[in-house]
């Protein structure tokens, strides 16, 4: 009987068990913001590390579990891994898609995606402005957020690459316990919606598992997009602000909506 996996690397094998591509590349760092942490001295330096499947290892189950082996590994560089079984050969390549809670060691590519979401982004639900952080400040967020267990920020990887994010603010206030304020920004690619669409989806379940009964958003009048999505999804039009924010030196009003979860 195999030990259970480590933590670590249970983004990476979410990540494998979506994936139905006969090869899958992926870089180093790709695999580490799949990861949420860093891989060991020993699997940048060592190919035997990717080619260990005994005990007491157990980072290799991974991607065994989910039917694929180690073909090649260049050190430092990357890795391939193929599928044990044969895919059908007019099955392309697939896009792998994960969402899961952003870890600490998220911080520094946290921060460079805020920063090209700037210049980037075809979907920023608020303002541009908002986004500017530190690595610093951001891994201080992540783990005050991941300690209270009432916010948390939900990161959309895509083929090994962070694309998108949805903040989720608890509110510590007794009363007030039963909902949260959401943010949502995805880079511009041509899944966006899909993108966008995933992460709501898992935003809800980790409403319903926290007890979270309203989430609430503000969003650009202009934003004709943002607001689209979310009536979509449910959320209702509940107030709009008059000139209550300036963009680039233009009033601009502010829309509220709110979705109650049943």
């Amino acid at each position: 009987m195999e030990l259970a996996l480590e933590k670590k690397y249970r983004s990476l094998a979410a990540y494998f068990s979506e994936s139905a591509n006969q090869t899958i590349t992926l870089k180093f760092e790709e695999i580490e913001k799949i990861m949420g942490y860093s891989l060991p001295s020993s699997a940048y330096l060592n190919y035997s590390w990717w080619k260990k499947t005994k005990a007491p290892a157990r980072h290799y189950q991974a991607w065994t579990a989910a039917g694929y082996f180690v073909k090649y590994v260049q050190p430092n560089q990357y890795v391939v891994f193929g599928k044990t079984e044969a895919v059908p050969e007019n099955e392309g390549h697939q896009d792998v898609l994960i969402i899961r809670p952003a870890l600490h060691g998220d911080a520094r590519f946290l921060s460079v995606l805020y920063k090209k979401s700037k210049m980037e982004s075809k979907f920023l639900v608020y303002g541009q402005e908002q986004q500017e952080a530190s690595a610093k400040k951001i891994r201080q967020q992540i783990i005050e957020w991941n300690q209270s267990g009432r916010s948390v920020i939900l990161l959309a990887i895509l083929n090994g690459e962070h694309v998108g994010y949805m903040k989720i603010a608890g509110n510590d206030s007794k009363r007030a316990a039963h909902r949260a304020e959401v943010d949502l920004v995805v880079q511009a690619h041509n899944n966006d919606m899909n993108i966008l669409s995933a992460l709501i989806q898992k935003s809800e379940e980790w409403a319903a598992e926290k007890g979270i009964k309203r989430f609430e958003i503000t969003i650009l009048e202009e934003n004709a997009q943002a607001r689209k999505l979310f009536e979509q999804n449910a959320y209702q039009v509940e107030g709009i602000r008059k000139s209550s924010v300036s963009v680039h030196d233009t009033l601009q009003n502010e829309v509220y909506m709110g979705k109650v979860f049943k």
